[in-house]
């Protein structure tokens, strides 16, 4: 099912993007073993994807009947079945990249942070993808 967030698909698939380039800010730093810079990167990162996220939430994907993001007892439409979903993911992917910056604020601690990194990385990426593909029609990249 594709269905069309009109204008806002192409700076929403830039932001991906940019968010993108901010977690390998990150990814860089913290594999260079720069603890201040891993910090700084994640803040960054978590403060875009916490406003991203909630700017799709609120402009994009209509709230699931209930208004929450376990299924419907009855059978569920298609359409709402995926933002609930791509909701639950955006709950998911906050999660992951809360618990890397409170490792690094809290702990300091460069080397947990960084074994989180790949999780954060395949949710993300499969995330975006998704997203790309099924809610904005694009096509996806070789």
């Amino acid at each position: 099912m594709t269905t069309s967030p009109g204008p806002f698909a192409g700076a929403l698939a830039a932001e991906h993007r940019r968010l993108d380039q901010l977690f390998g800010e990150f990814l860089a730093a913290s594999f260079a073993g720069d603890a201040a810079a891993a910090r700084r990167s994640i803040e960054r990162f978590d403060e875009a994807l916490r406003k991203h996220t909630a700017l799709e939430e609120e402009s994009v994907f209509p709230l699931p009947a209930g208004r929450k993001l376990v299924p419907a007892q009855e059978e569920e439409p298609a359409g709402e079945r995926l933002f609930r979903e791509l909701r639950l993911e955006h709950v998911q992917i906050r999660e992951v990249s809360g618990m890397i910056l409170r490792l690094l604020v809290d702990n300091g601690d460069l080397a947990a942070a960084r074994a989180l990194a790949p999780n954060l990385a395949r949710r993300w990426d499969a995330h975006t993808a998704r997203e790309e593909r099924e809610v904005f029609g694009e096509p996806e990249s070789a």
